[in-house]
């Protein structure tokens, strides 16, 4: 008998064809492929969205800390400075307000737009590339994410082909609203939990109702549970979005009930309770930064916008974006801006669509999206219809929602970016139908579907050279004069229309705070919400200099006064670039109001903490 171990099996032995472990591998190497199989399809449309947006920004790509969005500069300081805070939640420093922006008071970062999920989720890209790059990260995946989301949900929920299912997640994801958005607007295009949330949505009603047997409670539980999740989720990415979509399904779901009532008897009850279940749980997560937004310390519960002016355009609808390869500046005039080009879906695609409705027939579904188009555009148009830049003076549908609270602060025109996704389903069905066919309807189809999306093609997001940051903020000489969460009062100062000083705290990863700035507080008349604050006198009296490059007279009382805005400011030093207009100006300025200056590298800064 031998006294040696039974030995191992060896990778040669596994390997045999016979060998248990030869057929486990097999068989895992076989699920593996199928898996790849299966979803490589999926994998090259979602590589296809990827590449898609990344030919849109690809501009920003080339230099995202030298070029900024030419068409809206103003709003990505903002959302880069939004992300730089959000991301000091890495390093244990992050609450629903900040003390980095408007100092001494801060700013509710619920009630503004400050993406905060975003920006959390991004911190490891904002602190160690920085927020540019974060921020151009997140307009290129807001596009391809919202694209390949949709397209998801078409191809499974609709289980409609995979070409049809690629042409609505394309419209989803690029259309004319989504890509004026991107003009800054991250939470605005952040809309690839929206497909989730609706997909969840089915999944309660499918199996609250099904066309046999009692309703599926445990599916129930956990669609509730996840639909809870997805809207907290989204809460902290963009409420208006949010707004928008729950108010789409609200109309759809209406038309649902009216439209099959089989449906409404088997699964209403069930699936209202579904409902109940996931909105008291996502109100267990929301209900303190809820309270915060509105009723908190610098919360705001009124919007600020006035409605009659970001009202859409009857006629923009059928327009052509001037963002689209085929668009007409001249058409630019319809709207406020161009980050607003939520309507601008042109003629063609509105006859396809209308065509697509009645080829379909009177389904369910059918019904749903067009009520939920119809609705929506008419919200979007505002209190007063507007045709051609000339009030009309019939009463929009919008109007019936004046003096209602929180939802009034919705602005119009946003209402129609609810609308692309609606047709997008409807060309979808048309597509998917038009596919298993064969003959002339196939053709005339495929064909008309693309007359209607060719004219909405994107163009690349024009971009242009920033000024760079001063090499005393961005080298960390900043901490010569103030420390670590000190208040560093840059001249000029922020403003809303000229908040470019951000950029130095942005730069410094929200190290250090900033009095005034772009953001949304109670600071109006009456404690109304308000883009900024009221300057101090001190600020005011260095705008002018800016602006006019003269220098004022400075007296005792100026001194006086600038004493005390620092003292209220709490601020440690006051810093001016070397590079900004009129600099010597402001320099001889500021050093008859705090005396002799230091220069450092590329700027000049006084210590001001003696005064206080």
């Amino acid at each position: 008998m031998s006294s040696r171990a039974p030995l191992a099996p060896t990778d040669d032995v596994a390997t045999q064809a016979g060998h248990p472990l030869a057929r486990v591998r097999r068989r895992r190497l076989i699920r593996l492929t199928r898996t790849v199989v299966r979803y490589r399809i999926d994998l090259l449309v979602g590589l296809f969205f990827a590449a898609l947006a990344g030919a849109l920004t690809h501009r920003l790509w080339a230099d995202p800390t030298g070029l900024v969005l030419a068409l809206n500069p103003e709003d990505q300081v903002l959302y880069e400075w939004f992300l730089a805070v959000d991301a000091r939640a890495l390093l244990g420093d992050f609450g629903l307000s900040t003390d980095r922006l408007n100092a001494p008071v801060g700013v509710n970062l619920m009630a503004n737009t400050s993406v905060i999920a975003l920006g959390v989720l991004c911190a490891p890209v904002t602190l160690l590339f920085g927020a540019p790059v974060t921020f151009t990260l997140l307009v290129t995946v807001n596009l391809a994410g919202t694209a390949t989301a949709w397209y998801l949900l078409f191809s499974r929920t609709l289980r409609a082909r995979r070409a049809a299912a690629t042409l609505g997640g394309a419209l989803c994801g690029f259309a004319p609203g989504m890509v004026s958005q991107s003009n800054s607007h991250l939470h605005m295009t952040a809309q690839w939990l929206l497909p989730v949330i609706v997909w969840l949505v089915v999944r309660l009603l499918r199996a609250a109702g099904p066309a046999a047997g009692a309703p599926d409670r445990r599916r129930l539980t956990t669609s509730a549970m996840g639909l809870a999740a997805a809207v907290s989720a989204q809460v902290f990415i963009g409420e208006e979005v949010l707004f928008l979509a729950a108010l789409t399904l609200l109309v759809m779901a209406v038309t649902m009930i009216i439209t099959d009532r089989d449906l409404t008897r088997r699964a209403l009850p069930a699936f209202a309770g579904a409902m109940v279940l996931a909105t008291g749980t996502a109100l267990l997560v929301l209900a303190r930064p809820l309270w915060f937004q509105f009723a908190g310390p610098l919360g705001v519960a009124d919007g600020m916008f006035s409605p009659h002016y970001f009202s859409a355009d009857l006629r923009s609808w059928w327009a052509i974006s001037p963002l689209s390869l085929l668009g007409d500046d001249r058409s630019a005039q319809l709207s406020t801006g161009p980050a607003e080009y939520n309507t601008f879906l042109g003629w063609p695609l509105l006859v396809v669509t209308v065509g697509c409705a009645v080829w379909l027939g009177r389904r369910p579904l059918v019904l749903a999206c067009t009520a939920g188009i119809l609705v929506m555009g008419a919200l979007s148009l505002g209190p007063e219809v507007i045709f051609d830049r000339e009030a009309s003076g019939l009463p929009g549908p919008y109007a019936l929602l004046g003096g209602v609270p929180v939802v009034d602060g919705a602005l119009p025109m946003r209402f129609a970016l609810a609308v692309p996704p609606l047709i997008a389903t409807l060309l979808v069905l048309t597509v998917d139908r038009a596919l298993r066919s064969t003959g002339r309807a196939r053709r005339l189809t495929l064909v008309a579907v693309a007359v209607a999306v060719v004219p909405l093609l994107p163009a690349p997001l024009p971009t242009a050279q920033r000024p760079p940051v001063p090499e005393f903020i961005a080298a960390g000489h900043w901490r010569t004069c103030v420390e670590p969460g000190g208040v560093l009062v840059p001249v000029p100062l922020a403003t809303p229309k000229e908040p470019w000083p951000m950029r130095w705290a942005t730069a410094a990863n929200a190290e250090f705070s900033m009095p005034q700035g772009f953001f949304i507080g109670p600071h109006g008349r009456g404690g109304s919400a308000a883009m900024g604050v009221a300057p101090r006198p001190t600020s005011a009296l260095l705008a002018d200099v800016a602006r006019s490059g003269l220098r004022p007279v400075v007296g005792d009382e100026q001194r006086r006064r600038a004493a005390a805005d620092v003292a209220y400011w709490g601020a440690s030093c006051v810093v001016l670039a070397a590079d900004t207009a009129h600099a010597d100006s402001l320099r001889l300025t500021l050093e008859a109001l705090y005396g002799p200056s230091t220069r450092l590298t590329d700027a000049w800064y006084w210590r001001v903490e003696e005064t206080r």
